[in-house]
């Protein structure tokens, strides 16, 4: 059986989901404020990479310590993490990313990742431990490795 990352498209499919869920973010007046300070150019292919790591693609190039650092330190936001789930699984419709069970398994994955590693750190980002490996999701939901 092919990885995730296949079954998705590869990079093409994940930036069209990177992207449609980007879209989706900035429009959303709860989830955008996560973004009212700006982000890189590049962040629809940074993002593409990363989830492709995640889920059975080649290295995407950055550093799991980094990424979640930057989602951390926030506090507790459980409404904006159930706003930008809702937000992934219509832009699974808009990337066309609708197959069973496809969807289902990037539906669990980032739901997954919203609620775990990316919101674990509530207090600081100094919390963060260094060294920290990519997640690997598969179809049957987190490798431990």
């Amino acid at each position: 059986m092919s990885s995730v990352y296949e079954a998705a498209g590869g990079r093409d499919g994940l930036t069209r989901l990177a992207a449609a869920w980007h879209e989706r973010v900035l429009a959303d007046e709860v989830v955008s404020h996560a973004f009212e300070h700006g982000y890189r150019p590049d962040h629809t292919e940074r993002l593409a990479a990363y989830w492709g790591e995640a889920l059975g693609g080649p290295p995407g190039g950055l550093a799991e310590t980094d990424v979640v650092r930057l989602h951390s330190g926030n506090g507790p936001h459980e409404e904006m993490d159930r706003r930008a789930i809702a937000c992934f699984d219509a832009a699974l419709a808009d990337a066309g990313l609708t197959g069973e069970p496809l969807r289902q398994v990037l539906h669990d994955y980032f739901a997954w990742a919203t609620t775990t590693t990316m919101s674990r750190y509530h207090g600081s980002a100094s919390e963060v431990p260094a060294g920290m490996a990519v997640p690997r999701w598969s179809w049957d939901g987190l490798q431990e490795g």
